[in-house]
């Protein structure tokens, strides 16, 4: 599959009056065409920051961004603007997202508007059959976001990052602000939309069991930095980085005959100072098999299984398939 998205040592930082907060601190990764990639951790880890400096709603500080090849890093607006037609936003609270002085017709077209893609009828013909696609009835196009249900807003902000056809799509916790019906809902319908369109995502959340459902890969960030990066089966069913076995063990388990609560490690102390974040492996005071080694030494994300990277000094081992040998002195005979 070719490479839609690069991303390499892209870093981010935010000056305040307390100092420098490190947002996101060397990050590397890659999305193909068509693929989902998940990106977990807990609230405060950077994913959004990095969401948002992957989207350039942020100046990054360090590292490029390439899409399609481009590298679009540190592009001005004016240069920026053919590519933003190529990836898209959906945020969190489409609530605020969505301007709610704006008909529901108006707030998709208006993409097409501003990149000038067709006459007025003919953008209102695309924006129907775009509200169709999303689930929306034809009577939502006259009227306004607020008298809409959240999911039915999320729909709107879907068909909305939908209508310039982009190769990309950025989800920013999109289904964390409703329930679990609706929840279901969103994840079917960007499941479908993916294999109608083909389109790419990178999903944001701060919760696994999302991420599991939909993504073909996950990447775990902590404090900033990718931890581990591995096909979603096997990042769920082998975590190999202390963090990601914490975030897995903490899912709720809906089967009674799973014991795996019994010796779930647990996850004690709170997110690090991202003002000063600290020396060697930035896990190391919250990690149960922390060593010296830890305290000093940062440890690089590196390969331990196909398609499965990990940072981490003490890795729990992830079991290598056996390879199949066939005795070539005896002839095969067929029955």
């Amino acid at each position: 599959m070719s490479k839609l998205l690069e991303v390499r040592d892209l870093r981010v930082r935010y000056r305040t009056r307390r100092g420098l907060l490190h947002a996101v601190d060397g990050v590397n990764l890659d999305l193909a065409v068509g693929e989902t990639l998940g990106l977990v951790g807990e609230s405060g880890c950077g994913k959004s920051s990095l969401a948002k400096a992957i989207m350039r709603l942020v100046e990054p500080e360090a590292g490029h961004i390439r899409l399609n090849g481009h590298d679009i890093t540190h592009l001005k607006p004016a240069r920026l603007r053919p590519y933003r037609k190529q990836f898209q936003m959906v945020f969190q609270n489409p609530s605020d997202s969505l301007d709610g002085r704006q008909r529901v017709g108006d707030l998709i077209a208006e993409p097409l508007a501003l990149h000038r893609v067709g006459h007025r009828s003919e953008r209102k013909q695309a924006v129907l059959a775009l509200m169709e696609q999303v689930g929306l009835h034809a009577s939502a196009y006259d009227r306004f976001p607020h008298e809409f249900s959240g999911g039915q807003r999320q729909r709107i902000a879907i068909a909305r990052a939908l209508a310039l056809e982009p190769a990309l799509i950025v989800c920013d916790e999109p289904v964390s602000a409703l329930d679990v019906s609706l929840q279901a809902q969103i994840l079917n319908l960007l499941s479908r939309l993916q294999q109608e369109r083909g389109v790419s995502y990178l999903f944001v959340s701060h919760d696994l069991s999302v991420v599991k459902y939909l993504a073909d890969r996950i990447a775990v960030m902590y404090l900033g930095q990718i931890v581990e990066y591995a096909i979603a089966a096997a990042l769920w069913n082998a975590p190999a980085h202390p963090y990601t076995q914490a975030l897995i063990a903490a899912v709720p388990q809906t089967d009674p005959h799973n014991h795996r609560i019994e010796n779930k490690p647990i996850l004690s102390g709170e997110l690090p100072d991202p003002y000063a974040p600290p020396e060697g492996c930035r896990f190391h005071g919250r990690c149960p098999k922390a060593q010296a080694v830890c305290s000093t030494q940062a440890p690089k994300l590196e390969r331990i299984a196909p398609g499965h990277q990990v940072a981490c000094h003490f890795p729990t081992a992830v079991e290598q398939p056996q390879p199949v040998f066939l005795n070539l002195e005896r002839p095969l005979t067929t029955h």
